[in-house]
């Protein structure tokens, strides 16, 4: 799925209040992350067959783990100049697909960079990386074996397929991350509940769907893509002040979140165009189909639904109805369980094949929207709290917007990347995703107050 004009990279950024120890950093790589072999291997492209992985004979740490200073002042716009530029760069298909970049001078704290690419795993199986990195305590990240204690950080032992240290990470999980746990398990419990025919009804309706839909609405975010992206980030929500809006306005977390972003385009869109409405266009959202006995495993297991954001309607608790009923029909139907098995055909197809059936796709949709439930408590990174975390959801084919949302310790962040051609500045739709929430909180609390 790369492409020049949109790379297959997850990026993320970890906030810290004061400096990240790079040494200790290193170390905790070292003994934690490379012993997991994804790690250490490469992708091949060359050659006869599709492309496989082989160990990389010529592996350096120093390669994938680095220091980048900010230029002064140092401040966020600074770091988001810094990202931006980091998403528009590829990694070395000569090495292992995946970076560390500590990042000094970053007001009195600091920050780390993530890359990887997307074909070395999943949000889901990423998260369990990062999981094994981190500690719950400050004076444990760098002095416990790799094996580790299963009952301090049962996640060390994960990746060598023990059914005992998939048992303890199953348990941790459900302790620090139970919203992951049920967008794990959410899925297959809607499958199982269907009849065998109810099942092949489903599929066969979704092929259909999947096949025969439509390109998506022309609008200025689905123009000619270039090589060059942005990336912003929204303030950090309290998950509270989303509860209290969900309690009188209807609707999931995630409900709540997509209608105020749905409001922020809106806003923008309008804004840029000079007209007192817009159109309505996709988003593919990723939903994850990998089951708990493959928690250990990297590589992908996700599946694509197409959902049109009802940018048409102004009014926010009415854009929540029908966002809240455009999301439960795709609930119930096989999209995701379909497009997996297609997405993994595709990658069985001569290239020229799957280039055509990727911007086939790509063309159904403007945009890809995720949510990644994260840690409901603080974790520490080589002896560090890590303050914050922000991630962006990668882009295929002509793909130009990403939407991310990731939660963490108690409150809730919104990632945005764009292509810096159409959108150069993303952070005029993160002011009106504020904007959209505000009007929301007040319009939720109006109705409690009369309730």
């Amino acid at each position: 799925m790369d492409h020049p004009t949109n790379l297959m990279m997850i990026n993320g950024v970890m906030l810290f209040e004061g400096p990240l120890d790079f040494d200790r950093l290193r170390a905790v790589v070292e003994r934690r992350v490379l012993p997991i072999p994804r790690f250490r291997e490469r992708v091949v492209l060359e050659g006869k067959g599709n492309p496989h992985w082989v160990a990389c004979e010529k592996f350096d740490l120093d390669d994938h783990v680095a220091r980048v200073r900010l230029p002064d002042p140092g401040d966020e716009k600074s770091l988001r100049d810094l990202v931006s530029r980091k998403m528009s760069e590829p990694l070395d298909f000569a090495r292992p697909l995946w970076q560390f970049l500590v990042v000094e001078n970053f007001g009195s704290g600091s920050a780390l960079i993530g890359r990887f690419h997307h074909c070395m795993g999943d949000g889901l199986g990423l998260m369990m990386v990062l999981l094994a990195m981190t500690e719950f305590e400050a004076d444990t990240a760098d002095t416990v074996d790799p094996k580790g204690d299963p009952r301090r950080n049962p996640f060390l032992a994960l990746f060598d397929r023990g059914e005992s240290s998939l048992d303890a990470a199953r348990q941790r999980i459900e302790e620090v991350m139970p919203e992951g746990l049920n967008l794990m398990l959410k899925p297959f419990e809607t499958l199982r509940s269907l009849s065998v025919w109810q099942r092949a009804a489903g599929s066969a309706a979704a092929l259909a769907r999947l096949t025969f839909r439509t390109a998506d609405s022309k609008t200025m975010l689905n123009a000619t893509l270039g090589v060059d992206k942005r990336a912003a980030w929204s303030d950090a929500i309290d998950l509270e002040a989303v509860r209290e809006v969900s309690l009188g306005l209807g609707g999931t977390i995630n409900d709540i979140l997509l209608t105020a972003m749905a409001g922020g385009l809106r806003r923008y869109l309008v804004g840029r165009s000079g007209q007192s409405g817009c159109r309505d266009f996709r988003a593919t959202v990723p939903v994850s189909l990998r089951p708990l006995e493959d928690l250990n495993a990297l590589g992908n297991e996700f599946g694509l639904v197409y959902l049109s954001l009802p940018l048409e309607i102004e009014n926010p608790v009415e854009r929540l109805a029908e966002l809240r009923r455009r999301m439960q029909r795709l609930k119930r139907s096989a999209e995701s369980v379909v497009s997996l098995k297609i997405i993994g055909l595709m990658g069985r197809l001569p290239r020229a094949a799957q280039t055509a059936l990727v911007g086939m796709f790509a063309s159904k949709a403007t945009a890809v929207m995720t949510n990644v439930p994260g840690p409901n408590r603080l974790l520490y990174l080589a002896g560090s709290p890590i303050r914050d975390l922000i991630f962006w959801v990668p882009r295929s084919a002509r793909l130009s917007l990403g939407v991310s949302i990731f939660s963490y310790a108690g409150r809730v962040r919104m990632g945005v990347a764009t292509d810096a051609g159409l959108v150069p500045d993303p952070e005029e739709m993160i002011l009106g995703f504020h904007d959209e929430f505000a009007a929301m909180q007040e319009l939720s609390r109006n109705r409690l107050a009369r309730a």
